[in-house]
């Protein structure tokens, strides 16, 4: 498993969603509830971008028709989505926030 520099964690704001591309992979990074997540960035309904969503109780919303993804588990928790996102290992180190896309979970 290979990380990569994703940002700063000063760079996150609670509960706001960055978008960053690692190695041409779109990905969402949150900070939510004390942990820093990271989903793919593309909504698996409608091909748009979760990072211009809401964040909440540990989910991120699609904005255009509203289905929810667990930042954990990368799975809808209603329609119209009905596969799930891939969601990718992170780790902090000082204020880096590192990701691994090489291996989804």
């Amino acid at each position: 498993m290979s990380f990569v520099k994703a940002c700063a964690l000063s760079e996150l704001e609670d509960d706001t969603p960055k978008r960053v591309e690692l190695d041409g992979t779109p990905v969402s990074v949150v900070r939510t509830e004390g942990e820093v997540f990271a989903i793919n960035d593309i909504c698996s309904h409608a091909n748009v971008s979760l990072s211009e969503g809401e964040v909440e109780d540990c989910a991120i919303e699609c904005w255009l028709h509203g289905s929810s993804f667990d930042l954990r588990t990368g799975k809808p928790s209603g329609l119209p989505a009905t596969r799930p996102v891939p969601v990718y290992p992170v780790k902090i180190e000082g204020d880096d926030v590192l990701v691994s896309v090489t291996q989804e979970s």
